[in-house]
């Protein structure tokens, strides 16, 4: 069997692992994802809150004691702890579909048939491959087709997806998909610009670049709508 122009049936078992090494470096450093849904287990919710929480706590209590580090200091005896609760409770509560932000929808009374942006959305998410953040801007725009939403929600429903594990590129595809459905209409716009600590703080330790991702659908495949719409925002990395 061939994969990556690698014939796996001649290699010893040693080279298979070094190349299955290579292959994790550099699905991490490509920042490349599998699917635009997030990898899930089939029984990801089976355990209560408070159970990932203990064996979370457990388990990054052995990282650290693994690290080196004096688990009987005052300062670090309540880490393991506080980490599982943030892990569960607060940055990647997004992996939970009842933490989905609530969404009413409202008659377009006004009539209002030209686009609606939200931009600057200030968000915190967290790289899958590294689990470290990525820190951004997104940009989303719709037309109405009959309905509305309440800006916050479109502000929450960005939070929501970025609080997961995260791709950039899935994370624009998200929730781009999730306004379509919530909105009942296909003219949506989303771009996201942000910096990846995997990149500046390891790997090639760029603090300068940054990543922008994009999603147009319906009226906004249309150049004069999507010119439009990329005027009405900041440029990348403003």
């Amino acid at each position: 069997m061939k994969q990556n122009g690698i014939s796996w049936n001649t290699l010893q078992p040693k080279e298979v692992e070094i190349h299955n090494d290579t292959i994790i470096d550099e699905i991490g450093d490509n920042h490349i994802g599998t699917s635009h849904d997030t990898p899930m287990k089939k029984d990801a919710f089976e355990l209560s809150d408070e159970e990932k929480m203990k064996k979370i706590s457990s388990h990054f209590r052995e990282i650290m004691d693994t690290l080196g580090l004096d688990l009987t200091d005052d300062s670090l005896s309540g880490t393991p702890d506080r980490v599982a609760k943030m892990y569960v409770k607060e940055i990647f509560s997004g992996l939970n579909p009842k933490n989905r932000p609530d969404i009413k929808l409202f008659d377009n009374k006004y009539k209002y048939d030209e686009m609606l942006i939200e931009k600057n959305i200030h968000f915190y998410s967290n790289c899958e491959h590294h689990f470290v953040p990525i820190i951004g801007f997104a940009h989303v725009a719709y037309i109405s087709n009959g309905k509305v939403i309440g800006l916050s929600k479109i502000n929450r429903i960005v939070q929501h997806y970025a609080k997961r594990p995260q791709v950039q590129e899935r994370l624009t595809v998200q929730i781009a998909e999730d306004l379509k459905k919530t909105l009942g209409t296909e003219d949506v716009a989303v771009l996201i610009d942000a910096k990846h600590l995997c990149v500046s703080m390891r790997g090639i330790e760029d603090t300068y670049s940054a990543t922008v991702t994009s999603h147009f659908s319906g009226k906004f495949k249309e150049e004069a709508t999507r010119k439009e719409f990329l005027e009405l925002i900041p440029k990348s990395s403003e």
